[in-house]
């Protein structure tokens, strides 16, 4: 699909297509660079505020991913002439108080008719050339930590099929809402050797992408990662998205898995996430301090396996 696109040879580009990364990053003086990323899709659950907010912390964590700080935003926004417009305000007004979090000014945007709806942001933040945070850099003997609980695609599906209480819906759209900002600031604090959001390839097929890009392996180890407990049980009555199917078809079978990972455990690391947490690849000397650093701003700091030399990927229980 993307072979008729010209390269780029631009010097200014630090950070392309290359190695699928989160977002682009381009040096416009010494001290600043751009980055630039957008991301968008339709909703994930019923509330159209809810729904709003959760889009633009996902398209923010893009930027968050680059060790970046968001400053300024568009809307993306596509909307059926069938539906009330109010629901198209409250999506906005979800998006528009997210961003206002984030301390990101949304000027505007753009909005077409569709049958379905969309939303998200174009996010444009800044980082010191040279001081943003790749997805690739892991160097063999680094701590993977993870920065949000998984789950939240099955979570989500099952929301959509109305089998989701009150009480788990409620537990999966605050950790979707969360801004990856404190998590970003702490790894910033630290200094870390590599960085990537966990969204729709799971965090098997994000870090995927870490390893290949950075020529190593890892190994993982299953109860060391953070879920939502509600996930599990969803897995079981069968609610498992699209996308995570798509995510096995293409993951699995380059995985080497300890026989005792269940079913359940392959689909919850292959789940397709959205506004996951910072996945993280840090020296092993200032492991401790990114997981305090991560802790003290109230965020999740779970140290969930290591790099290796190898360039294999193992799981194990």
């Amino acid at each position: 699909m993307l072979r008729n696109l010209p390269p780029v040879t631009d010097p200014n580009l630090l950070v392309g297509i290359s190695t699928g990364d989160d977002a682009a990053v381009y040096r416009l003086t010494d001290d600043i660079a751009l980055i630039q990323t957008i991301d968008f899709f339709p909703p994930v659950v019923d509330d159209p505020y809810d729904y709003g907010a959760i889009a633009a912390a996902n398209a923010l964590s893009d930027v968050y991913a680059m060790g970046g700080h968001p400053v300024i935003a568009l809307n993306v926004a596509a909307f059926p002439d069938a539906l009330d417009k109010d629901i198209l305000g409250r999506i906005l007004k979800g998006g528009g108080d997210k961003a206002a979090e984030a301390g990101t000014l949304i000027a505007g945007g753009h909005t077409i008719e569709d049958p379905e709806p969309k939303y998200g942001l174009s996010v444009t933040g800044i980082v010191q050339p040279g001081h943003q945070v790749a997805n690739v850099g892991a160097q063999p003997g680094d701590a993977l930590v993870l920065t949000k609980p998984l789950g939240s695609g099955v979570l989500t599906t099952a929301h959509k099929n109305g089998a989701l209480d009150a009480a788990a819906l409620a537990e999966v759209v605050g950790v979707m809402a969360q801004l990856n900002r404190d998590a970003s600031e702490a790894m910033i604090d630290v200094g870390v050797n590599a960085c990537t959001d966990v969204t729709g390839f799971g965090l098997l097929g994000h870090l995927k992408g870490m390893l290949d890009g950075s020529g190593v392996g890892a190994t993982l180890s299953l109860s060391d990662i953070p879920t939502i407990p509600a996930a599990w049980e969803m897995i079981d009555r069968g609610f498992v998205p699209g996308g995570t199917g798509r995510n096995r078809m293409w993951i699995e079978d380059t995985v080497t898995w300890h026989p005792e990972v269940s079913e359940a455990g392959r689909i919850m690391l292959m789940d397709a996430q959205t506004s996951g947490g910072l996945l993280i690849a840090v020296s092993p000397d200032k492991r401790d301090e990114l997981v305090n650093a991560l802790q003290s701003r109230n965020t999740t700091g779970a140290v969930i396996g290591h790099i290796t030399e190898q360039q294999e990927l193992h799981v194990h229980p």
